[in-house]
């Protein structure tokens, strides 16, 4: 039971800036052509998905660069199963014909990484 409801507190933090549009810290929005294309900012949960995975099943085997960005994702890339389309092809996780879970950001947000982009390690990326 307690498991449960760490879980479900987690969810709903995790989660959090999906449903009111706005990025939180840590977060990654991609605009560089969103709004161009009639749809709303993405609002990727960076954080969500680094607890899962480790930094190079994204940065290098999907083959995401480490900057805010300098990524030229598309959505055709998505559906041809690159980038994020990789896990979201209605299998492993929802499909991209479920544009508002991914297209969630109000209008107007500047692609970047929300809170700056270092680390509170040893490093910096």
């Amino acid at each position: 039971m307690r498991r449960l409801v760490w879980t479900c507190a987690f969810l709903l933090g995790a989660f959090g800036s999906l449903s009111h549009g706005l990025a939180e810290y840590a977060d990654v929005v991609l605009n560089n052509r969103a709004e161009q294309a009639g749809v709303r900012p993405v609002v990727f949960p960076h954080w969500f998905h680094r607890i899962r995975f480790r930094c190079m099943v994204c940065h290098v085997e999907l083959g995401f660069e480490m900057r805010a960005g300098a990524n030229d994702v598309t959505m055709n890339d998505m559906s041809a199963g690159k980038f994020c389309g990789r896990c979201h092809n209605g299998e492993i996780a929802w499909g991209t014909e479920n544009c508002d879970l991914c297209h969630n950001g109000k209008p107007g947000l500047k692609t970047g990484i929300r809170g700056g982009h270092r680390t509170g390690g040893p490093g910096r990326w």
